[in-house]
């Protein structure tokens, strides 16, 4: 049990991705938080899991992430509950209702949003959390940023689909790489760490000629399904990495080669 007993925020854990690290926690023996806005969703999560777990091995939390006010309703939850936080993992991905259009339809105001809300709904954790690590004395903290924050988008891949990579997506993703490193080097001798993974793409009902495409520049297996990168999330939250520190762990399937 490589998490026994720790205590994990996990942003957007109601999500395809977020429940999915939710169970990965729960199996290595760890109690997540599925903090998350959407009631419907958030239901729906815990009574999902309550089909697979004793209710004692997880909980839930209504979080808004951009509000510093839920932010610290949450953390002042579980540390009345568990008395310690151990990590965050920065997974919530908001966006406003005209995020996804091509580069030429997109709005100045619609672009500043959503870079606002989404990078901003890791900074309000993070740097709520930080504060909290540092008294305590620890903390761990996991950004999921992306491919697409480490390389230009493969555009030819959306070929014959409706489908393309937003830009804001990738100055959001690049962005929360580099606020990354910035944490990781500004909480210096705080005993806080802050490490990112970027996954390939995550199967979720994608066009086949999309997958097709895409498996092309993949080596072996080509989209990945959630569990493929708990693993990795695994040994960042783990004490195996202790001194992982600042880094981005690409998980791809050698998409990004």
């Amino acid at each position: 049990m490589l998490l026994n007993g720790k205590i994990i925020i996990i942003t957007g854990g109601a999500g395809l991705i977020g429940k999915q690290f939710a169970k990965a926690v729960i199996n290595q023996g760890g109690i997540p938080i599925i903090a998350d806005i959407d009631d419907v969703k958030l239901n729906k999560a815990v009574e999902e899991l309550s089909q697979l777990f004793s209710s004692e091995r997880f909980d839930s939390f209504k979080l808004n992430v951009i509000s510093k006010d839920s932010v610290k309703e949450c953390i002042n939850y579980v540390d009345t509950k568990y008395k310690k936080i151990d990590a965050l993992i920065n997974n919530a991905y908001p966006k406003n209702k005209n995020y996804g259009k091509y580069f030429f339809e997109v709005e100045y105001k619609d672009f500043v949003e959503n870079l606002g809300e989404n990078l901003g709904g890791c900074f309000v954790p993070s740097q709520l959390l930080s504060l909290y690590f540092k008294k305590q004395g620890y903390g761990n903290i996991v950004n999921i940023s992306s491919i697409y924050g480490v390389i230009a988008p493969k555009f030819e891949i959306y070929d014959n689909t409706k489908m393309t990579i937003p830009v804001e997506y990738a100055a959001i993703k690049s962005g929360l790489i580099h606020l990354t490193k910035y944490m990781a080097k500004y909480l210096k001798d705080k005993n806080i760490r802050v490490n990112a993974i970027s996954p390939g793409g995550v199967l979720d009902d994608q066009p086949e000629e999309f997958l097709k495409n895409y498996k092309k520049y993949c080596l072996n297996k080509g989209m990945l399904n959630e569990n493929d990168l708990s693993g990795t999330l695994i040994f960042l939250l783990s004490d195996m990495s202790n001194y992982v520190n600042g880094q981005n762990i690409i998980v791809d399937d050698g998409f990004t080669l």
